[in-house]
């Protein structure tokens, strides 16, 4: 009823030599109907998924600015790290799995040097990548709404014409009049689809470079601290 009523309002207030979208869905075959709603629910989750992610990545990106900048101004690393608190800041965990294997290493009575960078090394490299594999938890399904939403959309519209020329079949009457409504409205499935997909795949592609950069970012750190590091075990 809610749709109907929208589909009424927009023919008011519209040319009725133009398409009307709302028409267009109630209009569909319910497979298709299904399609064109489930495509609209990925479209609805693909732009809460990229409004999420670019706030996000501010956040992180002005917290980590800001943790780091105090981090090489600090006197005393491990200080700092307790000081700061902040759990949730890659910088700060990168730096924490360092700092932890630091102290395992520096409180052994024969500290073996080389054993010791590989394991420092090692600690902040895997907390790099788990950091990275957050931050791009949720691109997974941009690229799958991008690269399936226009063949669900095209599916949509196969059924659509299929329907179309069954209608034809049973009426016997290949009328122009007869088949365009249907045609146009399994088309919409596919406009759908690509309306879904196209932005999906845009922010996939910018998202998933920053996080590349942003990871790229973290590692250099890592590779910082743990020259930091190991220059400390070798005076002890």
């Amino acid at each position: 009823m809610t749709f109907e009523m929208l589909a009424s309002a927009i023919s008011i207030g519209s040319d009725s030599n133009h398409l009307n979208p709302i028409e267009l869905f109630l209009h569909a075959d319910i497979v298709v109907q299904a399609i064109m709603g489930g495509l609209l629910l990925a479209s609805l989750w693909v732009w809460t998924i990229i409004i999420s992610f670019m706030l996000r990545m501010g956040s992180v990106a002005r917290a980590s600015d800001d943790y780091e900048d105090g981090f090489w101004e600090a006197q005393n690393f491990e200080a700092y790290q307790k000081d700061r608190r902040r759990g949730d800041v890659p910088m700060g965990k990168v730096a924490g799995a360092g700092l932890a294997e630091w102290r395992r290493n520096a409180s052994m009575k024969q500290i073996d040097l080389e054993g010791a960078r590989e394991r420092i090394a090692m600690a902040m490299g895997s907390s790099v990548g788990e950091e990275a594999d957050k931050l791009s938890s949720r691109l997974n399904f941009l690229a799958t709404v991008g690269s399936v939403g226009p063949f669900v959309g095209l599916f949509g519209t196969v059924w659509g014409i299929m329907n179309s020329f069954f209608q034809i079949g049973q009426q016997q009457n290949s009328s122009l009049a007869v088949v365009a409504p249907g045609i146009s409205e399994a088309l919409f499935a596919t406009a759908i689809g690509l309306f879904a997909a196209i932005p999906a795949v845009i922010a996939y592609n910018r998202f998933s470079h920053r996080v590349n950069m942003f990871e790229s970012r973290m590692q250099r750190f890592a590779d910082k601290l743990h020259s930091a590091l190991t220059r400390e075990l070798e005076q002890r």
